[in-house]
């Protein structure tokens, strides 16, 4: 599992931004300190709550750059981003590889659907570091944003 003061694991990944490119976090880390909001999926309750309080507190994070992160489809996703409102990019792990890097996958076994991401936040710094970490096992549970948004400040 990623530790805080750990590399975080590097990905290329499509990014949905209003169009679809693709987004290496190595390449850039001069956005630094980058919010890493990993979410289960787009479109659904607490995951649209969440996008849309990061967005709602993206004063708090001044010098910091947010980006979700979901196993969704890229076109999904930027249909997700325009519905919301969103100003900041969302990352697709569709190969859901990034969540296994990062160690942040669960199932729903019950609804029968596996291999999506949980509620958790990263946050790296300048030099690919990780500085703070948050991983919920209750896809219910949303971040705190003051806190995240501290550890982006720091």
């Amino acid at each position: 599992m990623v530790e805080i003061g750990d590399d975080a694991p590097d990905f290329a990944a499509p990014l949905a931004n209003g169009d679809v490119e693709e987004f290496t976090l190595s390449e850039n880390l001069d956005e630094a300190p980058i919010v890493l909001a990993f979410f289960p999926g787009a479109f659904t309750g607490v995951c649209t709550t969440e996008m849309a309080t990061f967005e709602e507190n993206l004063d708090d994070f001044e010098d910091a750059t947010v980006y979700g992160v979901s196993v969704d489809a890229p076109f999904s996703l930027n249909e997700f981003r325009d519905q919301q409102d969103l100003s900041f990019g969302l990352v697709s792990d569709s190969n859901k590889e990034i969540i296994d890097d990062y160690d942040v996958e669960m199932d729903f076994a019950d609804m029968g659907y596996y291999g999506v991401a949980k509620r958790a936040v990263f946050v790296v710094d300048g030099d690919g570091e990780v500085t703070y970490k948050w991983v919920s096992d209750d896809p219910g549970v949303e971040p705190d944003y003051e806190e995240v948004a501290d550890a982006a400040a720091e």
